[in-house]
């Protein structure tokens, strides 16, 4: 499962709980497994592949009001 790379203006920052996946983050590709953290900038094109089933915990700033219940 892939998700295609994008960008948006909130700074992204995650955690990995279990799992593994692929973050490539302004081109460069990084490898994440359980107890791995990453901070993606606003507005850096990024994208993931999910390499097996996880679980991640990500934050961003400031909230994303897309996300938020209506």
């Amino acid at each position: 499962r892939a998700l295609p790379s994008h960008s948006h203006p909130h700074e992204q920052t995650g955690y990995l709980v279990s799992g593994k996946i692929r973050l490539i983050i302004e081109g460069r590709e990084y490898d994440a497994g359980p107890g791995d953290a990453w901070c993606i900038p606003g507005n850096a094109p990024h994208g993931a592949e999910v390499v097996e089933d996880s679980i991640a915990v990500e934050v961003f700033s400031p909230v994303r009001e897309d996300y938020l219940p209506s």
